[in-house]
């Protein structure tokens, strides 16, 4: 799986200097069924592969390939399959040297066929298929396509055997015995008999009706804000990496080469201007990439997706493991030798630009790890601009140096000689990478609902991790590959170990349920947490249909948030505004609460099928029914998000997204009860 995983990366890099941003739809499915007797027929799957394409076939290794092709039904009504999905033809066999192994795909077009047979008169088929695709420079990542059919056959009557009448006529005995309960539950003290009137009660059709803004504009997210937030976290990334043994010592050789080998200075500054400006187009590259080959969407399920989570988690230790000084992350040497030896033989522009990718892929045993953590952590919000965006902030902060430099060599003076503090910076940046780590099985375990990693253990590890890293840099121990511990302490290594162990300290009252503000981002929420001194929690609904109920029994307005296992605005939402003490009270005192994660794994007691932009899409999730909830009564997919309706769905207040601004909070919550 780990070699599965480095080389799909390796296509990915490779693709960074040949590929123009794009979405990739390499292949063009469409299924049909076809009657082949009274009964009896087949699912046909025609896919049309884009030229230079190829799609995997079923019979690829996963352990050592890409995804193989599989289809997998949920929903089969009226139906049963016969045999397994057979190809029209075989598809080719060829070692591939990327993956080092024997792979199988087809190219141009392939057809697929499922047998089945018919056991009622009308039946219905969903499902999806899932496959992989390459070319000699991209691979996309595995892709669902969904199916829906339908169809009619001949199928003769029978005489149901005596077990399957029992049965239904338990299941009618079952239901006549709910419905009775039901009615008694909802009986009037005066009269058993009588029920709520008809007129008391909405159906879902009136819940789910789109709603109407008074300015038109459904208030989706700030997602300007989010970028920006990738940007400058990023831009720290960079500045970070310059700090690393691998960058650090460059800047003086590189700025010095310029220097010596310009004939005049404003010429050198020029050169090392086009050098900086080239190592900014190499890193954004990398982001344009990442961005093509994931749409929003994409993005998005990547985000919520366990699967993806736990490759991050493992990632992001690996990385710690690598900063600690276990082993080096290095790309094939050949790589840096060839451009080298490219930048050497080619003159002007392109000899720079070779110049600047050649300290990229040098610098890659400390910058890989960074990058990684830093694309991951862009890729998990969800939007399609993050990874560009936050790559164009990591590479102006390591190119600015060399430019800055180039200009005023008289401050090469005064920078800080290369040293063994820059190791220093390389195990603290492995603390935080360990820490960062938890974050993603988090998610995971939100969204699936495992409570391995509830909220006082995600604090208790992170307790442990943030005190080692300020011991450590108090000079109590040091890692083996990095020799003994420093006997001499500086001032800014003491500060630093301060205000490591100070926020160890001011994690541990989140043990007993204390809001902790500052971190709300990252930590698990509070209702995952066992023990709670501080009882600050709102009771919630889960299901809208329930709460909406819940609202006309209560006669109080409806407040829903639409919310994620793996948002981190919502985490920053409930502990900067829904946790203050006057927002608390008035969402406690005037309304019923519904939040729904539109992340939420657990499935649905059957799958159901919808139409969107004139295309059926299957909902399997919980998570896929609030998400498009949210997208067709509300016109909006960005969380958090917050509306007030009355106990008949229809919009009252709001909507309201990521706005950390309190009393603006209040006076829409006001609106809503007033």
């Amino acid at each position: 799986m780990v070699n599965r995983i480095l080389h799909l990366t390796i296509l990915l890099v490779i693709g960074v200097v040949s590929s123009a941003a794009q979405i990739f739809t390499p292949a063009k499915w469409s299924s049909a069924i076809e009657m082949t007797g009274d009964n009896s027929g087949e699912i046909v799957f025609k896919a049309a592969i884009d030229g230079g394409w190829h799609v995997y076939s079923m019979d690829v290794d996963p352990e050592i390939g890409p995804e193989p092709l599989s289809v997998s039904y949920s929903k089969l009504e009226g139906v049963k399959l016969v045999g397994a999905l057979v190809p029209e033809r075989a598809a080719h066999s060829e070692y591939d040297e990327m993956f080092e192994a024997t792979l199988s795909w087809w190219e141009g077009s392939i057809t697929l066929r499922q047998k089945f047979t018919a056991t009622a008169e009308a039946f219905d088929i969903v499902g999806n298929i899932l496959f992989s695709a390459c070319n000699d420079q991209n691979c996309i990542p595995p892709t669902k396509e969904s199916f829906v059919l339908s169809g009619t056959a001949k199928v003769a009557a029978t005489v149901a055997p005596q077990d399957e009448v029992a049965a239904k006529q338990d299941q009618l005995d079952s239901t006549a015995e709910e419905t009775a309960e039901v009615a008694e539950t909802d009986a009037t003290p005066d009269d058993s008999a009588a029920v709520v009137p008809a007129t008391d009660v909405v159906d879902e059709a009136s819940l789910w009706a789109p709603v109407t803004y008074s300015d038109g504009a459904p208030g989706a997210a700030d997602a300007s804000g989010s970028l920006w937030y990738i940007f400058f976290t990023c831009f720290l990334g960079g500045f970070i990496a310059l700090l690393t043994p691998c960058v650090w010592p460059m800047i003086p050789m590189t700025v010095s080469f310029f220097l010596k080998k310009g004939k005049s200075r404003s010429k050198s500054i020029i050169d090392a201007t086009i050098y900086g400006v080239s190592i900014i187009v190499i890193y954004l590259a990398l982001g344009l990439i990442i961005t093509a080959i994931f749409g929003a969407s994409s993005l998005n399920a990547l985000s919520t997706s366990a699967v993806c989570n736990i490759i991050f988690f493992l990632l992001l230790v690996v990385f710690a493991i690598s900063f600690f000084g276990a082993f080096d992350i290095t790309l094939p040497s050949s790589w840096s030798n060839k451009m080298d030896s490219t930048a050497e033989k080619t003159t002007g522009l392109l000899s720079i630009f070779f110049m600047a990718f050649t300290l990229t892929l040098v610098s890659f045993s400390c910058t890989g790890p960074i990058i990684g953590t830093l694309l991951v952590e862009a890729a998990s919000t969800g939007d399609k601009l993050g990874p560009a965006v936050g790559m164009f902030g990591f590479s102006l902060a390591l190119a600015i140096p060399f430019c800055l430099f180039a200009m005023f060599p008289s401050l090469l003076q005064s920078a800080p000689k290369s040293g063994s503090w820059m190791n220093t910076v390389k195990v603290v940046l492995g603390f935080i990478e360990l820490a960062l780590s938890l974050k993603f099985l988090s998610v995971a375990d939100l969204a699936y609902g495992w409570h391995i990693l509830d909220r006082e253990v995600f604090i208790v590890l992170w307790v442990v991790i943030f005190g080692l890293m300020g011991l450590y840099l108090l000079g109590q121990f040091n890692f083996a590959h990095y020799g003994k511990a420093d006997t001499g302490v500086g001032v800014f290594r003491f500060f630093s170990a301060m205000a490591s162990l100070a926020f160890a300290i001011y994690l541990i009252p989140g043990l007993w349920g204390a809001p902790l503000k500052a971190v709300s981002a990252f930590v698990p929420p509070l209702f995952t947490q066992d023990f709670n001194l501080y009882g600050r929690e709102f009771v919630e609904y889960d299901d809208y249909e329930e709460g909406m109920s819940a609202a006309r029994k209560e006669g109080k307005p409806v407040m829903i948030d639409f919310s994620g296992y793996g948002c981190v605005n919502c985490r920053k939402m409930e502990g900067a505004v829904l946790d203050n003490d006057r927002v608390h009270s008035l969402i406690e005192d005037n309304f019923v609460v519904i939040k729904l994660m539109v992340d939420e794994k657990r499935s649905l007691p059957e799958p159901v099928i919808v139409e969107e932009n004139g295309k059926k899409i299957v909902l399997e999730t919980y998570g896929d029914r609030w998400s498009y909830l949210q997208r067709y009564k509300f016109s909006a997919n960005a969380q958090p998000f917050y509306v007030i309706l009355n106990d008949k769905g229809q919009l009252i207040s709001g909507p309201m997204s990521y706005d950390e601004n309190i009393p603006r909070f209040i006076e829409f919550l006001e609106k809503g009860y007033k």
